[in-house]
């Protein structure tokens, strides 16, 4: 089962923490020392708030991905239950983005150049940290603790306990 980062609205106060959190995580801190209208703020999430509620909203990596069967030049596959996207084969089709029911992947532009001289834009979208930290540096950041970290033991438990509290209701 992929690993994937599980929110919860209730708790989200909408700081943004998380977005800032992966940012630097990808980047490194040398987003606080440079120019901020030279830098472009590209997170792998997006905060989503409504009057009510708030929650960033992240790549499911499903295990059977939409946006990876609509990618026409190969860059997006599974790699370590995480579904990965290759910014070196990306053509920027956006095909992935109508294809992900979640609306967790978009189109951002690169410091590369494409053949006909533009920028080269590609797709973006949540990673869970891979190769940048031992867990999604949003999780690890949250101050009210909104975000998780789903694994298949967590998931198993999570089940296993709502069969248990369906039981004990119906006793």
């Amino acid at each position: 089962m992929n690993q994937f980062v599980k929110a919860t609205p209730l708790r989200c106060i909408g700081c943004r923490t998380c977005m800032i959190a992966c940012v630097v995580a990808h980047e490194g801190k040398r987003i606080f020392e440079i120019d901020p209208d030279s830098y472009t703020f590209n997170p792998r999430l997006f905060m989503v708030k409504t009057a009510r509620l708030s929650a960033p909203v992240q790549c499911r990596h499903c295990e059977n991905a939409a946006c990876k069967q609509a990618c026409t030049s190969g860059a997006i596959s599974i790699k370590e239950n995480t579904v990965y996207i290759d910014t070196k084969k990306c053509i920027g089709c956006k095909n992935c983005v109508i294809a992900c029911p979640f609306g967790a992947v978009e189109i951002i532009e690169t410091a590369e150049v494409a053949n006909d001289g533009t920028k080269k834009m590609v797709a973006n979208k949540c990673d869970l940290c891979k190769g940048v930290a031992d867990k999604p540096s949003c999780v690890k950041v949250c101050p009210t603790e909104a975000l998780a970290l789903v694994t298949e033991d967590s998931f198993d438990e999570s089940i296993a306990q709502k069969r248990i509290n369906a039981l004990e209701r119906n006793l």
